[in-house]
C-alpha cells in the first residue's frame, strides 16, 4: 500500500459559538493543546505549506474553531489553545463553552492532544484528557518540539508526558522544525481517514512539498 499523503489544504472557515460548522465531511480529525504548544506549525508541517496556518508569537492567538480541508476529502481541526493566563475570566469561560460545544457535537472523528515535550502535563492538560475518556473521543498523543530535547531521550519523555495527563504511556514524538515524526504522524491521519473513506478516495496524492 502507498503511504498516505496530503496533495491539497486549503483553509475553509472559522467557526465561532453559533457553531455555523462546514458541510460534515467522511473524517474529521482535530488538534488541541495548550496556547502556543504548536498546533499551527504541526498543521504546516503536514501539510508542507509553511503559511497555511497562521503562527503567531503571542499565546492564545487562535480563538476560534478552524478548518481546513485536506485532500478534498476531510478536515483538519485546529482548535483555540487553553492555558492563556492573560485571558479575562469571560474569556476563559467563552473558550470553554465553544470547546465543549465542539468536542461533544459527533462530528470529531479522532483528536490529537499536543503536549509540550519539555514539561510536564499541566492541570488543564489533564482535564483535558479526562473529558476525551469521559467522552470516548479517539485520541493520539503526540509530543511536540521534540527537537528541544535530546534525541535518546525523545521517546521516553513523550512516553512519560502521556503518562502523567492520564493517557496510556505513549506519546508520538514530533518536531516541526525538523520534520521528525511527520511520517509517522502522516501514517496515524491515513489510518483514521482509511476507516471513514471509500477506497477510491485514499491514499490519492503526494504532498504539497516535502518538509
Amino acid at each position: 500500500m502507498e503511504p498516505f499523503r496530503i496533495k491539497k489544504a486549503v483553509f475553509v472557515t472559522s467557526v465561532g459559538q453559533k457553531g455555523d460548522y462546514p458541510e460534515k465531511r467522511p473524517a474529521e480529525i482535530a488538534l488541541v493543546g495548550r496556547s502556543n504548544v504548536g498546533k499551527s506549525s504541526l498543521i504546516n508541517c503536514l501539510t508542507g505549506n509553511g503559511k497555511l496556518a497562521r503562527i503567531s508569537a503571542a499565546p492564545g492567538k487562535t480563538r476560534l474553531v478552524n478548518y481546513y480541508l485536506i485532500n478534498d476529502s476531510f478536515y483538519l481541526v485546529d482548535l483555540p489553545g487553553y492555558g492563556f493566563a492573560q485571558r479575562s475570566k469571560g474569556e476563559r469561560e467563552s473558550w470553554g463553552q465553544l470547546m465543549e460545544s465542539y468536542l461533544t457535537s459527533g462530528r470529531v472523528d479522532h483528536l490529537l492532544l499536543l503536549l509540550d515535550i519539555r514539561h510536564e502535563p499541566t492541570g488543564e492538560d489533564r482535564q483535558m484528557m479526562a473529558f476525551l475518556l469521559y467522552h470516548s473521543i479517539p485520541f493520539t498523543v503526540v509530543a511536540t518540539k521534540a527537537d528541544k530535547i535530546a534525541k535518546s531521550k525523545r521517546q521516553s519523555a513523550a512516553n512519560r508526558n502521556a503518562k502523567l495527563a492520564g493517557a496510556p504511556p505513549w506519546g508520538l514524538p514530533f518536531s516541526s522544525e525538523m520534520g521528525e515524526g511527520r511520517e509517522a504522524l502522516l501514517a496515524r491521519l491515513g489510518s483514521i481517514v482509511g476507516e471513514k473513506l471509500p477506497a477510491s478516495q485514499e491514499n490519492e496524492a503526494e504532498p504539497l512539498t516535502e518538509a
